[in-house]
């Protein structure tokens, strides 16, 4: 029979679990770059991501086993790897809106670890079927590959060794070629088509009239003509910019006033560009101080570094506004630098380099006035930039009277919450700190120095400058400035609970948000709901 044909050609076996192992890992990366605009890319996401594949790849693996020892029919696994392609396919085309879907119910439904339920629940749905139909590849192949006890042991090592191989080709492809070249949708067309190519040669090849291939290949054409779109934002409208990097969704949206980079689509803005060159309104105003706290206005030069580039929002402005500062910035993910370029007016005299804030520290030997920490990826702060190692090698790089300020995103109001832990493990570096309340924001600013009388050096330098505007934005920080009083909270690079303090807060910001369309729901239903959107 030419079923058995093929069935003997232990390459194509091998071949098969080869890709299949393949898929499961580009379908594994793929589904962290889906849900990271919506829901962060933390280690919380990722643990979320992980564990459930885990369980759909065991119940496979369950499933496989005795459907092999049942029904040994080859039709049938290839049969589900078309499945398998297509529902892969699908993601695309359907994976945003059940995304959205999902949040939406579980803002309204869920008190508290929105993060975690709306993570798992997008994985459950989207994600587990397919990834369940791979599981049982390995079982059912060990079925047709062995012919005796006497080789089993060398045909089962070489299943599992193509599937390993596949693996982490699987890894490296999406992250390294696929998802930055053409983004993640086509990523997930990819790989599914290749799933289906692979399924379509075993049916081509004995000839077996099958009905999923034929659905399948017009299933997936049109997946194809649908899914292609790499926008997650979908339902924005004259977007100037809309991509991936290796490390972030990136979106930039333009209005008559600003110019707006976000690396998130739900909420938060990372940097921005004023076009009328006024100040922001935001966190970077109040970080203006720390410069005036190092004696900006009584020094001829000063050198300054930011942590966390971004864009340049934080750059641009100080270089407009103090002209005898040097600034230099790093910058992890040199895509953001490139439409700080193109799009942001980065001044050309700043240098930018690409590299992890901490270890371009352990790297140079320089000393700074300033230093800027302004490193939140979407909603978590990375932990190695959190802990007191960090905050130490900081103050190292700083000279006697410098000043560190760190954008502490989220303030949080519950006892021990992620500012607190934060401005407590700094205390333990620095002995002079004071924060500042961004109004209409939720974020904090924190300043830090071993220089007991830095506030009195602000205001001393305020009062030397001759822009009206800073001198009145000066006045308005210095007035909301609150000495910390230290806690006994700290983080080390041992361990720093980040992304759990930081889904805290989320919850609480949450809460607060949908507490009114709560009320109208309760009162008026989901119409009422419709009209006050």
């Amino acid at each position: 029979m030419q079923e058995k044909k093929i069935l003997h050609n232990k390459f194509y076996l091998y071949l098969t679990e080869f890709f299949a192992g393949m898929s499961v890992m580009a379908v594994e990366l793929g589904a962290s770059r889906l849900l990271a605009p919506y829901f962060s890319s933390s280690q919380i996401v990722w643990t979320i991501i992980i564990g459930t594949i885990m369980i759909a790849m065991a119940l496979g693996n369950i499933y496989g086993g005795r459907t092999a020892d049942k029904n040994p029919n080859p039709d049938k696994l290839y049969g589900r790897i078309i499945i398998a392609a297509i529902w892969i396919a699908a993601i695309p085309v359907v994976g945003k809106y059940i995304i959205l879907l999902i949040s939406g119910v579980l803002i309204f439904s869920v008190s508290s670890q929105f993060l975690i339920w709306a993570a798992f629940a997008a994985c459950m749905i989207i994600f587990v079927f397919p990834l369940f139909l791979l599981g049982t590849v390995t079982p059912s192949l060990v079925k047709y590959t062995i012919d005796s006890l006497e080789d089993s042991g060398k045909v089962v090592g070489t299943l599992n060794a193509s599937n390993t191989i596949g693996s982490i080709l699987g890894t490296f492809l999406p992250t390294f070629v696929t998802i930055p070249s053409v983004g993640t949708s086509i990523t997930f067309l990819i790989f599914a088509g290749i799933l289906l190519a692979l399924a379509l040669v075993y049916f081509i090849s004995t000839k077996t009239r099958n009905v999923k291939a034929v659905a399948g290949c017009v299933l997936f054409v049109l997946c194809c003509i649908f899914g292609y779109s790499d926008s997650f934002a979908f339902w924005e409208k004259d977007l100037t910019y809309e991509g991936e990097s290796v490390y972030n969704y990136l979106q930039v949206k333009e209005d008559q006033e600003n110019i707006i980079l976000s690396t998130n689509v739900l909420f938060g803005v990372q940097s921005i560009l004023k076009k009328d060159q006024a100040l922001t309104g935001m966190y970077y105003d109040y970080a203006m101080a720390a410069p005036y706290m190092a004696g900006v206005k009584e020094k001829e030069d000063m050198n300054m570094l930011i942590l966390g580039m971004g864009t340049g929002t934080y750059a641009t402005q100080c270089e407009r506004y103090f002209d005898n500062l040097n600034i230099e910035g790093v910058e992890i993910d040199e895509k953001i630098t490139n439409l700080a370029e193109k799009y942001f007016e980065l001044p050309k005299d700043v240098k930018v380099t690409t590299y992890d804030g901490r270890a371009y520290l352990n790297a140079v030997n320089k000393k700074y006035d300033v230093i800027m920490v302004d490193a939140y990826q979407d909603i978590t702060i990375p932990f190695q930039m959190a802990s007191v190692e960090f905050f130490t090698l900081v103050k190292e790089h700083l000279t006697e009277d410098g000043v560190m300020v760190v954008n502490m995103n989220m303030r949080g109001s519950r006892e021990g919450n992620m500012n607190q832990y934060l401005a407590d493990t700094i205390s333990h570096v620095f002995g002079t700190i004071y924060t500042a309340d961004v109004d209409n924001s939720t974020n904090r600013e924190l300043f830090a120095s071993n220089v007991p009388d830095m506030r009195k050096v602000m205001e001393k330098n305020q009062k030397l400058d001759q822009n009206a505007d800073v001198a009145a934005l000066m006045n308005k920080v210095s007035g909301q400035l609150t000495e910390y009083i230290p806690g006994a909270y700290l983080m080390t690079d041992d361990k720093a609970p980040v992304e759990l303090l930081s889904m805290q807060v989320i919850d609480d910001l949450i809460r607060d948000e949908v507490s009114y369309y709560k009320t109208v729901y309760e009162q008026e239903g989901l119409q009422g709901v419709l009209n006050s959107l």
